[in-house]
Order: C-alpha cells, then structure tokens, then sequence
C-alpha cells in the first residue's frame, strides 16, 4: 500500500508502480499506508494489493514498473491524469477550466467519478441545469486558494473554501486516513503546476448547523432532543468543538417500552447520562472506521464503534441508518436503538445470563421489590455454577441471599483490606485485598464489577458464609485436633483460638502426629519454649484464603514464630496448595478472625527434632572427649 512518488522524488522510486488496497466485491481503493491492513481484510471484507502506475506515470516495453514520465499539469489537466472526469467536465462547463488552467495555486478536492453517479439524481440535476451558478459555487466549495498537501492537514482542522468563505473541516487519523467534510481522500497529493488534486469519495456540501440546529429541525430525533435538553447536554452540542453524536431516532425510543423516557426525565443524573453516552468528544467519520476501535464517550465509559462492509457497527450492532451528517462542530450518525449505559441502569438490571440463577432467586423471594430505584445498595452476586446441586429451605435460603446484599453502594475502589460491610441481613463481612484478588469473607471476586444508578454489582465464585464461630470452638467441635488442642494449652497457647485478630492457621490434625514416636512426644513436651516455637510457626498473622494467594509464584507467608512459610505452588481449581514440602487441604473453616487449613504434616518438629538430636551427639562427644585414657 505504498503512496505514489512525490513531486521531487528520486529516479530509484520513479521505477515502482503505485501499490492500493483494494476492497474485494466494492470499488473502495485505500491509496494509503501499510497501517489500512487489519489481518489482510477491511471492515471485514477481504482486501487484495493491487499494483498501477501512479498519475504521470508509464509503462515501457522491456522495463520494469513506471519508469517514464510526463511533465505535471495544471489542475485541470491533472483531474484528467487522476481519472477524475467528471469534475473534469464540470469544471468545462461550469467555466471554472480558465481559472484552474491559470495562474495560482490551488487545493482541489475533486469528487471522484463513482461519487458524482452516488449523488442524489435531483440535486446533481439542479447542478447540471444552472451551471454558471450552482455547479460552478459547488465546485469552487471544493477548492482552496493555496496548496495543500495531506502531510500539512492536521486533524481538527478547518480550511476556508473558496465559496463564500466557508469552512472545509478536516480529520487526519491515526490510521493515515484523512477526511475533507467526511469525504474520504483516496488518492490524494497529485501536485499540478498550480496547485495539487485531492481524489475524495463524495460530493461535499456546504456546512453551516451545529449539532444542536440539526437535533432542533430533525422531526425523527424529537425524542432525543428532548432528552437532550432536559440533561443540560445540549448547550454543549451548540458551541464549537469536534463532537460525534450517534442521535437515536424516536422509533428508536419507542423500542424501550412505553413511558421510558418519561419515567426517566425527572432524574437528571439517569438522563445526563443516558444522553452522554451518545456523545463522543472527537469526530469520528464512517469512512474513517475500518475495524473495531474503543472509544470513550463523555459519559466517561466505552463504546466500540467498528463496520462491517458498509455498515457501521456500534458495540458489534448494526445500528447505523445514516451516516456522516456533518455540521460546523461535529458529525452526527442516525442509529435505530437507545445506547443504555451501566450508570443509567438500575443495579438489578446489570445482572448477566452468568448471575441469572441469583437473579431469579432474588425475584421469587420477593426481595426486588426492597431494591428499588431510590434505594442504594450493592449486589454481591455468585456467578451461576456457586449454585449448583443446591437444595435448601427457603428461610436459610432468603438470609443467604440478604447476605449478599449490602445496605449501602459500595464500588470497586472503595474498597479497602479489613472492612466491614453490613449486609441486609444484619450481618458484618469483611473485605480482605491481596495482590491480584478481591474477596469477602471466603468468596472471592472475578472480572465484571458494574456501577448502576442506584449501587453497584460485584461478581463472586462462590457464596459468602459468614463466619459464626471461634477457630477454638471450630477445632473443638470438629474433633480431629486433639493432640493439637492439647499442645497449645502444654504451651500456654490457648487464648491465642479465642482472642480477636487476624490470623491464618494451618492446624495438624490428629493423624498428622502418627509418624512421631513416643520419644518424639515426650521431646514436644518437654520443652514448653521449643513447643511454642514450633505451634507459633503454624500461625500466620493476616488471612490468607485459596482465592487469595497467587499461582505461578512463591507467595510469602510470614509466621507469628519469625520464619516465612513458603507457597509454592496453588490450585484453585484442585482446591489444594503446597507449603515448601507439605501438603495442606483446602481451606475449609474460618471464624471472624481466623482461618486455618488442615494439614497431614507437623511443620518446623523436624528442625527442632534434628537440632536436639546434634546438640545431644556434641554433649556425648565432648563427654566422651573429657574421660582420662
């Protein structure tokens, strides 16, 4: 997709032919850079390269590429050399060919003969029937008194035509496009002796309305000019600036169900918003669009404006019923469905097909109808497979359900490692941040948090039990921590169960004592300060739960005895984690401030054992050393 030569280019150059993207099944050419190329296709469409010699440019028999050349033209001779013709003739019979034979220096942004035959056939019919005055003012509306070229156009830009003073509004984009009035130039910089020819694919016209004079004379949009101007939006689309507006037509509307835009006149914030994210704060022409591309509308979100062929797509939707209507600050395209944002939803309608078994739990029990519009609150929302094989009786049901509810909207960034939030039930849960996760209590978030109207959604793998109980009533109920139980009040270690805080506790159960001896109990036991070190290292301050800790690398785990405990490796799917040589069950019993896991092995007796087994050998030996021979 290489440019043709430019005008003082070297003879090496002058032997290549001009290389163009062209769209299979269109006649749309792209004379443009490398950077047109999406995976070989625009818009969709499959693109080939094809090669031709550029303007002025000739084959010879028995030579490579273009390598002759004519001496450039005047501007009229040039619309001839660019295949432009029919503005060729126009400008004949318009008598506009003595002025652009002449002296001077001219931009001329010439239609293309495939855009003549696209215009409208009454107005071209018009041009044709008073040539020495419409036709010769139109085409003079696509002229500048000065050389132009593409490199010296600068997005934003605004240009005096030769008609009347008015304005050419130019965009140069970041994909080498460049548009005069949203008309695309498609060969452009062809320089004449007295000026330079732009190609463009459609007649312009004269621009004189702002956005907000089109939204005021435009019967089909009545529905959005009113919610314009009850969002205190529209005095914005009446001053200077580069804006796109994707104006919903009142069929439109009229899709969302009757009275909507009636029920929400009467809160500005739902309308500004609404309207807002119709408006983007560049100007963003059809032809300008040859995939997908996010964009942030003044509403503050996203939206993906993108085609497909000839379409042009908003969010992947083919919603586009017009095109590039191009006023003095922006351009409007006409779409056929309302563009809703989160910010003008209600929470309960930002739940997805993935949270739809909350949702309809949350309906049948009737507990909607407390959630409405003018009641802020935040949905903790379990994705559907948190419920799977679920069978429980509908007052349990009903308060785990509140319990994922919270009185109060709380969003993403608001949150914040220890705090508590106080759920519908009644409840406290807290909120515990590691490095890439976000959990509440045991349940940990994923992708997909929302903000609404009235509160904010937050998505949950699992359902959040709150905790009821002490680890030490826990380990007691459970009956599988005897031994354990029994060490820790050996070592004065029992009020460390009961006492509040923030700990996570790897708690050995009774089987994990079979692979000691007797001899190695009674060594536990007979050292209370080695005891405490050793239980003190399956005590990690902080909570740490599975969803918390990260996978691929060594999370470290600092003990309330000193040493760090090293995770090397977790499984969140497998529900197991491995601490340096030992393996630990999942994590399956907390209470308000403390977690533990069950572990099969004794961490830490090892070392002990071994170092009192050394020091035991060094005191025989220096015993042994000490008796006379």
């Amino acid at each position: 997709c290489k440019p043709c030569p430019p005008f003082f280019s070297t003879l090496l150059r002058l032997t290549f032919p001009i290389t163009h993207c062209q769209v299979l099944g269109t006649k749309k050419k792209y004379f443009s850079t490398c950077r047109n190329w999406y995976r070989g296709s625009i818009c969709g469409k499959k693109a080939a390269v094809v090669y031709e010699c550029c303007p002025g440019y000739m084959k010879l028999e028995g030579m490579k590429g273009c390598p002759a050349v004519a001496p450039i033209d005047h501007v009229y001779g040039t619309l001839g050399l660019v295949k432009a013709t029919t503005t060729q003739q126009y400008s004949d019979m318009s008598k506009l060919r003595e002025e652009i034979e002449g002296k001077g220096s001219y931009t001329m942004f010439a239609p293309s003969n495939d855009a003549w035959e696209e215009l409208e056939p009454n107005v071209r019919s018009a041009l044709e029937s008073n040539v020495n005055i419409e036709l010769y003012n139109a085409l003079h509306f696509h002229m500048v008194n000065h050389r132009l070229l593409t490199k010296d156009m600068k997005d934003g830009m605004t240009v005096t035509s030769m008609y009347n003073d008015l304005g050419l509004y130019i965009n140069h984009y970041s994909n080498g496009i460049v548009t005069v009035n949203c008309a695309r130039i498609i060969h452009g910089n062809q320089v004449a002796t007295n000026g330079v020819v732009h190609v463009i694919d459609r007649v312009i016209s004269a621009v004189g309305n702002t956005i907000k004079n089109v939204l005021d004379v435009t019967d089909e949009l009545s529905s959005f000019n009113a919610a314009a101007i009850a969002s205190g939006v529209m005095d914005k689309l009446d001053k200077p600036g580069h804006f796109t507006l994707f104006a919903p037509t009142n069929e439109a509307f009229d899709k969302l169900g009757p009275g909507y835009l009636e029920r929400i006149m009467g809160d500005k914030a739902i309308i500004e918003a609404l309207v807002k994210y119709h408006l983007l704060n560049s100007v963003q022409c059809s032809e300008a669009i040859m995939a997908g591309s996010v964009f942030e509308t003044a509403e503050g979100s996203t939206i993906e404006i993108g085609c497909d062929g000839d379409s042009l797509t908003v969010n992947g939707i083919k919603m586009v019923l017009k095109k590039d209507i191009v006023t003095t600050n922006g351009v409007i395209h006409l779409i056929d469905q309302v563009l809703v944002p989160n910010s003008a939803k209600d929470v309960m309608e930002l739940l997805g097909e993935s949270q739809s078994t909350f949702s309809d739990m949350v309906s049948e029990l009737g507990l909607a109808a407390a959630l409405g519009p003018k009641t802020e609150f935040t949905l903790l929302a379990p994705l559907n497979t948190a419920f799977t094989m679920m069978s429980i009786d509908q007052t349990v049901l009903r308060e785990i359900l509140e319990n994922h509810i919270l009185k109060l909207k709380v969003t993403l960034s608001e949150l914040y490692n220890g705090q508590l939030l106080e759920t519908l039930a009644g409840k406290l849960i807290r909120v515990f941040i590691y490095r890439t996760a976000v959990c509440i209590e045991n349940a940990c978030m994923v992708r997909g948090s929302k903000e609404g109207s009235n509160g904010a959604l937050h998505l949950l793998r699992s359902i959040i039990k709150p905790a009821e109980k002490t680890i030490y009533e826990i380990l007691i109920a459970d009956g599988r921590f005897k031994i354990f139980l029994n060490l820790m009040e050996t070592a004065g270690l029992t009020d460390l169960l009961k006492q509040e805080g923030s700990y996570t506790i790897f708690a050995p159960t009774d089987d994990a004592f079979d692979g000691l001896t007797q001899e190695d109990m009674l060594l536990l036991r007979s050292d209370v300060n080695a005891l405490r070190t050793i239980l003190l290292y399956h005590f990690s301050n902080g909570v740490f739960i599975n969803g918390g800790l990260e996978g691929g690398v060594t999370n470290l785990l600092k003990s309330l005895q000193g040493n760090n405990l090293q995770v090397i490796a977790v499984c969140t799917l497998k529900k197991y984690t491995r601490f340096q040589k030992y393996t630990v069950g999942r994590l399956h019993k907390y209470r308000e401030d403390d977690f533990f896991f069950v572990i099969k092995f004794l961490f830490f007796f090892s070392k002990h054992k071994n170092e009192r087994m050394r020091n035991k050998r060094d005191h025989n030996s220096k015993q042994t050393n000490n008796t006379p021979k």
